[in-house]
């Protein structure tokens, strides 16, 4: 088992995920071997919550050209984790509500 500081990488902070912090839904770029399981152990060991269900998302990197080169962005995985009703929000996202 990975330290829960490994699995979650950073918080994704967009108008969509600001709408369903709302409703107890955020919005995490996490690691890509990462399993839905792992996900919701580690979000509940890093910000005290109890954790009722998590959606994974895998997301192709986007066509980049500098000049004459082109390639891709790497790939990455989000997860949407929504929190049980009795859970208080996380406090990271409160001052952006």
């Amino acid at each position: 088992m990975r330290p829960a500081n490994e699995v979650i990488i950073k918080p994704i902070i967009t108008e969509k995920s600001m709408a369903g912090a709302r409703d107890k839904k955020y919005t995490f770029k996490v690691l890509e071997d990462a399993n839905k399981i792992e996900i919701a152990k580690a979000v509940e060991k890093q910000f005290s919550v109890k954790v009722s269900k998590v959606n994974t998302i895998s997301v192709r990197g986007q066509a980049r050209r500098y000049g004459r080169y082109s390639g891709y962005k790497s790939d990455w995985k989000k997860a949407v984790v929504t929190l049980t009703e009795d859970s208080k929000a996380i406090e990271f996202f409160e001052g952006m509500l």
